[in-house]
């Protein structure tokens, strides 16, 4: 039973009128479990002949679907595999509005957990650069890993606040989504115990950090550059007052109409006092769709605008440890991921030729790790591991996901097999878990201390 607060409930009743009966009902129904699945992993058909999830599709969003609540896809070996990702499925409508498209330059401002960069990263399909920044440094390294077990490679991790990036990167973006921080009331359901936490300041205060992120974010945009802006909240405050006050000051941006209306609701201009446009705007209610609360809006900035300033771009790195790598590659992949590199101390990543000077920035990963050296030689990462496919690895094994192997592989186990001495793959149903290193018939496990599940 979800204990609603009293003040929520009579602010809510004032605005829905006639629909509150139908709105507060739905908080006596169960909430709606979601998948969405790594189309850079494995196509949308091939993902529901394998599924052992009773799946339906959400109609907003084609690789999205509703699972039942018997399941658990999240103990699930495929989870592990980065082959979908548990969200809820109003969330999911917000990449959607954004269209990303391979190649652009695109940055998520309040990414964590990933939710929505793991779909921006499939719509770009390993092309163009992806910016996932979190200001919260545990919540950055939670982002970090969740875009890793996803296998997105064209990305860039940032923990820093939104003025110290616009001080950065002024102009550079072809799209940006500000998903904001907010008061969390469309979540209710789904989180009984944010209930507690709210009070009837908490829009106020809300909307007043959501309009200095978004003043600081459309600095970040190009001239003609899309921004979609969003809460999980229904508060009128945070969600068409911010967007009334933000246009009211910036008359190089303009509402646009959002692709995915037919099935959701209209913006309430009337809430705000309001211009009209404002029913451009998306809402999704949990009386209305199978789903919970969510606001969208799309904003497009006037092509006339200042044009955007050039930026310098990261040098590649020029040191041995490339070399050192290159070895690697050549005794254990079937595959050249690429030859543009940086390294951080010990460790190597490949960059996207797009990638700016990250200098005076908190970068948490720069591009794809693809590992460390330790004594002139190379050990691989994880994350390497996870943007490979079963053809790219010269040694590996493949369990199905209903071996036990699979299950003690991930726990940290070591397992038996002979597949030649060096570094092996772990796959499950053709599908990469992780490393391991084959020595004399036994596969010592390198799979990750900080993610084996427990006994």
């Amino acid at each position: 039973m979800i204990h609603l607060p009293e003040d929520f409930k009579q602010k809510m009743k004032m605005l829905m009128q006639d629909e509150y009966d139908a709105f507060i009902r739905s908080y006596d129904c169960p909430k709606y479990s979601a998948l969405r699945v790594n189309t850079l992993k494995v196509s949308i058909d091939e993902f529901k002949k394998l599924s052992p999830f009773k799946l339906e599709p959400i109609e907003w969003v084609e690789e999205g679907f509703y699972f039942d609540t018997e399941d658990f896809p999240g103990k699930h070996a495929f989870h592990f595999a980065g082959l979908f990702y548990i969200q809820e499925p109003s969330a999911m409508a917000v990449a959607r509005v954004l269209d990303a498209q391979p190649g652009e330059k695109i940055l998520d401002l309040c990414a964590a957990p990933g939710g929505k960069s793991t779909q921006i990263a499939c719509a770009m399909q390993g092309e163009g650069l992806l910016v996932s920044n979190e200001i919260i440094p545990s919540r950055a390294a939670i982002l970090a890993e969740n875009m890793e077990r996803f296998g997105v490679k064209n990305a860039v991790i940032v923990n820093e606040s939104p003025d110290r990036l616009a001080g950065v990167l002024a102009g550079f973006f072809d799209k940006i989504l500000v998903d904001a921080p907010c008061s969390g009331e469309g979540m209710f359901r789904k989180e009984p115990a944010a209930c507690s936490e709210w009070s009837e300041e908490a829009p106020l205060a809300c909307s007043k950090r959501q309009l200095k992120i978004l003043n600081e974010a459309v600095k970040m945009l190009k001239p003609g550059g899309k921004l979609v802006y969003s809460t999980c909240t229904f508060s009128p405050e945070e969600n068409e007052g911010v967007i009334e006050q933000f246009l009211q000051s910036h008359a190089d941006f303009e509402l646009c109409d959002t692709p995915y209306m037919d099935s959701m609701d209209h913006g309430r201009p009337g809430w705000v006092n309001g211009r009209e446009e404002l029913k451009k705007c998306i809402r999704i209610w949990p009386h209305k769709q199978k789903g919970e609360g969510h606001f969208i809006a799309l904003l497009q900035k006037k092509a006339e605008s200042v044009e955007a300033p050039n930026h310098i771009r990261m040098k590649e790195n020029k040191e041995p440890k490339a070399n050192i790598y290159y070895e690697f590659e050549k005794e254990n992949l079937n595959c050249k991921l690429g030859n543009r590199f940086v390294s951080f101390g010990d460790n190597l990543y490949l960059v996207s030729e797009n990638l700016f000077d990250c200098k005076g920035l908190k970068v948490i990963r720069p591009g794809l790790h693809l590992g460390m050296v330790k004594k002139n030689r190379f050990e691989p990462s994880h994350a390497l591991a996870m943007v490979l496919k079963k053809k790219d690895y010269v040694r590996f094994v493949d369990y199905s996901s209903n071996d036990s192997e699979i299950i003690a592989y991930l726990k940290g186990e070591v397992l038996n097999t002979d597949v030649g001495k060096g570094w092996t793959g772990v796959l499950v149903d053709g599908f990469p878990l992780g490393w391991g290193k084959s020595v004399d018939g036994v596969l010592k496990n390198h799979y990750p201390k900080g993610l084996r599940i427990r006994a």
